[in-house]
């Protein structure tokens, strides 16, 4: 017994020696080791997923830059602020009751009478609260215990159950964000905030949708009702108020360890002119407050309403883009997969979203392979410096798409440059270390690769200059610190081996 207690207090002491020699090593040693190390994880056909889920924990990342705000906030905090509102659930639906005439009237009823809850009896009734959570996020779906609707209207159908509580609250919103961002070593996050007001137009609908309709005609309609929208003080007011209500809710977010930028976004299946008044809206938003730095256009790709208008769509952004140019925009494009729609329908969403918008980013990207002239659409991309927002998770759940299916690998060979992104993470119930993880499990690639991804997401957002720069030299030393420790604990276990 006496010897056994010697030997571990030498290999104690001999890992707390390399540790030492470790922290002194220089930083390409500890850079080297650390590529090592995780050229260990990755070998073989199977990857060590769970060293690797301690990995990318503990790794610095940069940002995350496609980050939709309500869809990264929990059903749980969601159910929470049911109660905070004054609301209840519909325990038949689960769809949350607002109306205050309704939500008195069940308050009044005896408490097992009664067909709209307080979330407090959502959280005491364990059944109740599980099939909650299978609708208001894609928790247990493969599990085969929850909802079987296709998963991408599972999917896409969470948000109209929270939506009723999605914008209230969001500074403590915000605030949860942050501290789950910090607890993962991620710096940055640009999220798609918040939407951007718009009002509706029948002439401008009819004008816009006419058969004959040519493009210089449709960008002098454009000009036309743009200059009616900034006359119209009330329009003007509503994007005012939208930039105060981005003020108060990220009031207290930055500091010298986290910063967050927040993105307008419009919603592409309404009609052509709530579409384009809400583009206006959102221009105008981000070229008044350096807080909003970019607009995007969200919503499911495949419906009909945002297949026929997308075209459309892109002419808008090529107008507002020109009027506007320095307003960055991301757009998702090409979120789609084959049979969704008519082979046609994936001939051309992200060559226009990059030629006719004038993207800075692309989110998804996803159709790239069944694009007319797909080689070229990528030369592009990579000569212009427009990378692709890939979202491992959401694309497999929500397409059917991954691993040597999904184009990253397409990107990857044509040089196009991408970045790893969570998507919707509180849908998906998962972390931007998670989606890390399932990169390098499914893809062949090393710590260089890694590494430039975590510095490419602050490199491509659409922060300013200084902020930029200033986060880059922190992501400096924070890899510094992390090499360190990888290629010390990495000496101590090969020293403490039995």
């Amino acid at each position: 017994m006496q010897q056994k207690f010697t030997r571990l207090a030498l290999a104690v002491a001999l890992a707390m020696s390399a540790s030492a020699a470790t922290q002194a090593a220089s930083p390409s040693a500890n850079e080297a080791a650390t590529a090592r190390h995780f050229a260990t994880l990755v070998a073989g056909s199977q990857p060590k997923t769970a060293e690797l889920s301690l990995f990318f924990s503990m790794m610095p990342k940069g940002g995350d830059l496609h980050h939709h705000y309500s869809g990264a906030i929990y059903a749980e905090q969601f159910l929470e602020w049911v109660d905070k509102e004054n609301y209840c659930v519909n325990k038949t639906t689960y769809r949350i009751e607002s109306r205050k005439d309704v939500v008195a009237a069940e308050r009044a009823k005896p408490a097992g009478q009664r067909s709209c809850l307080s979330s407090t009896e959502v959280f005491a009734d364990a059944g109740l609260y599980a099939e909650l959570l299978q609708r208001w996020s894609t928790k247990d779906f493969y599990n085969h215990s929850g909802q079987q609707t296709p998963p991408d209207r599972t999917f896409f159908d969470t948000f109209g159950y929270f939506g009723p509580v999605a914008s209230s609250n969001t500074g403590e919103g915000l605030k949860t964000l942050k501290q789950r961002a910090i607890a993962e070593n991620l710096s940055y996050i640009e999220t798609i905030f918040e939407l951007s007001p718009f009002v509706s137009n029948p002439q401008f609908d009819q004008q816009v949708l006419a058969p004959d309709m040519k493009p210089d005609a449709l960008q002098a309609v454009l000009a036309s009702w743009t200059q009616t929208l900034e006359q119209d003080g009330a329009f003007q007011k509503s994007i005012t108020a939208y930039n105060d209500n981005v003020n108060a809710s990220s009031a207290g977010i930055d500091d010298a360890s986290f910063t967050m930028r927040y993105q307008a976004y419009v919603l592409r299946f309404l009609s052509p002119s709530q579409v384009f008044s809400s583009m206006v809206a959102g221009f105008k938003a981000a070229s008044l407050n350096p807080l909003v730095v970019g607009v995007n256009i969200v919503g499911q790709e495949s419906v009909n309403v945002s297949m026929r208008d997308y075209s459309l769509h892109m002419e808008m952004f090529k107008f507002l883009k020109a009027k506007y140019p320095n307003v960055k925009i991301a757009l998702h494009a090409g979120e789609l997969a084959l049979g969704m729609v008519p082979p046609e329908g994936l001939a051309f969403h992200i060559a226009e979203a990059v030629e006719v918008a004038g993207a800075n980013r692309i989110g998804h990207g996803m159709d790239i392979a069944h694009e007319t002239n797909a080689l070229a659409t990528m030369q592009k991309m990579r000569a212009r410096g427009i990378p692709v927002e890939v979202n491992l998770t959401s694309n497999d759940y929500i397409l059917g798409i991954k691993g040597q299916a999904h184009p990253v690998t397409l990107y990857r060979k044509y040089g196009v440059p991408f970045v790893i992104s969570t998507d919707d993470a509180g849908v998906s119930r998962n972390t931007l270390s998670n989606e890390y993880v399932l990169f390098a499990s499914q893809y062949k690639t090393d710590y260089a690769e890694i590494k430039k991804l975590s510095y490419n997401s602050l490199r491509y957002s659409f922060l300013a200059e200084a902020d930029k720069q200033r986060l880059l030299k922190s992501l400096d030393s924070r890899f510094a610190t992390f090499e360190a420790q990888i290629a010390a604990s990495d000496s101590a276990s090969k020293i403490l081996k039995p």
